[in-house]
């Protein structure tokens, strides 16, 4: 057992040394280590933000002071209260609708890519025909029709990248569903939902978290420019896409906080998932760790 234990100990050390040390662990720590801190704002923004952020504390439209660090936006409402609320507007709309888009995308094309015949013909051109349409314009389409809310945001999302995850699983289950292995499951008599779950579906997972991970980057950006037209949540709720819609009024005014703030909670979010995407795609696919 100390043996063993001993073994094992090496291996993480070993696997903890290549992960700090390279340039693709380094990706991957920062873009988490940005996942974390607002993950952090989100759970604990009663006990964070400074002030209620749906209630007036200052005077209309306050400069960044020692009183409102970010300033106040138009209804005297204080920005950092704001930003720090709105982490979890942003954050829980994107998973969510990532998660709603892989719960219906992968199920799919699983059985697409494994039984073929009409079945794969006809889901493959449903869904065709949702991915012809650019992702924000459909997004905007169907928030319009359910309105406004959490839910609602969030099913506009799936309907957006379910098709993404369709189409990678399908293709890739297609063409390895006579591999060897699979061959011999289904001669010792396994159905075919055990060679889905045991046999095929681990062996096309690892893509699936890598683009799992890309889209909640993408479900933010979408999630802001849908509350940035007036499709998002309603307000007084804490947005920052809504925020950043509000602020770019006053701009002419030189109120540069209302935008700049807002903004910079998007960036940051969206590359923390696009960095920590690009590291556990890396680590996934040893041909582009050998290409770098």
């Amino acid at each position: 057992m100390a043996k063993n234990r001993g073994f094992m100990s090496e291996k993480i050390g070993e696997f903890m040394r290549d992960l700090t040390g390279s340039g693709t662990g380094r990706l991957t720590i920062i873009g988490s280590s940005i996942l974390i801190f607002f993950i952090i704002l989100a759970a604990f923004a009663p006990y964070i933000a400074p002030y209620d952020p749906t209630e007036k504390v200052g005077l209309s439209l306050e400069p960044p002071s020692k009183q409102f660090w970010f300033g106040t936006d138009n209804l005297g409402r204080d920005i950092l209260s704001r930003v720090i609320y709105g982490a979890r507007i942003a954050l829980s709309i994107s998973f969510m609708g990532v998660a709603i888009a892989f719960a219906i995308g992968v199920p799919l094309g699983l059985i697409s890519g494994y039984l073929g015949g009409w079945i794969d013909r006809i889901l493959t051109l449903i869904m065709d025909a949702m991915y012809i349409f650019p992702g924000l314009v459909l997004a905007i389409a169907i928030a319009a029709v359910l309105g406004p809310g959490v839910v609602n945001i969030s099913l506009s999302i799936a309907v957006v990248y379910a098709p993404t995850y369709f189409r990678i699983i399908r293709n890739q289950v297609a063409s390895i569903k006579n591999e060897l292995y699979v061959e011999a499951a289904r001669a010792l008599g396994a159905k075919n939902w055990e060679i889905l779950i045991r046999y095929i579906f681990p062996n096309v997972l690892p893509s699936v978290v890598v683009v799992l991970s890309m889209n909640l980057a993408d479900a933010l950006m979408t999630e802001a420019g849908l509350s940035f037209l007036g499709l998002g949540i309603a307000p007084p709720t804490p947005d920052w896409g809504f925020d950043l819609s509000s602020g770019q009024r006053f701009v002419l005014s030189r109120a540069w906080w209302g935008i700049m703030f807002p903004g910079l909670a998007i960036v940051s979010a969206a590359l923390g998932f696009s960095m920590f995407s690009e590291g556990i795609n890396e680590l996934l696919n040893p041909t582009i760790r050998e290409r770098r």
